[in-house]
């Protein structure tokens, strides 16, 4: 029994220590990754909701010059990018950098700084509707966002503007 046993060991290494040299090596093509406006992805942050994210990485991923509208005289081209909850207008040059972007969404997820400053400042009254307004500038790196709100308590209705860190305009 003992020879038996000792035959499946040995032929067992033989079979692991073989089998490597059975594999493949497969050469795979480079890959250059490439940070295209990283700039404005950054001056925006990760806080909005996702379908305002999605579109925000569509402006800056866009290539105006694989568009079937580029020409070469061209300096500056306007691009729209609409989804249900707003809308983003985009101004490119002609090497197809992102110089600025103006952008509007309405009844998007709100940041926690500015539900907790709304609460403490008008603690009985509800957020009704909300606009998220953004205006992305190249020269400065910076977006500029606000929100425009719409508070009801009772039949009182108020409206009141607060940037992303829950500071009132």
């Amino acid at each position: 029994m003992k020879p038996l046993t000792l035959l499946f060991i040995v032929s067992g290494l033989a079979v692991i220590l073989i089998t490597p040299t059975w594999a493949q090596v497969i050469e795979l093509p480079e890959i250059e990754i490439v940070a295209t406006r990283y700039k404005y992805l950054d001056a925006l942050g990760e806080e909005a909701s996702v379908p305002v994210q999605q579109v925000e990485e569509a402006v800056a991923d866009f290539d105006v010059q694989s568009a079937d509208f580029y020409q070469d005289e061209y300096d500056t081209y306007r691009v729209a990018f609409y989804i249900p909850e707003g809308r983003v207008l985009a101004a490119y040059d002609n090497e197809g950098r992102l110089l600025r972007t103006a952008e509007r969404f309405k009844d998007v997820k709100l940041p926690k700084a500015v539900l907790e400053a709304v609460a403490e400042r008008f603690p009985n009254w509800g957020i009704t509707k909300d606009v998220y307004l953004v205006n992305y500038h190249e020269n400065t790196g910076k977006a500029n966002k606000r929100y425009k709100l719409t508070l009801e308590n009772g039949d009182k209705r108020m409206r009141v503007k607060i940037n992303e860190n829950g500071k009132f305009l």
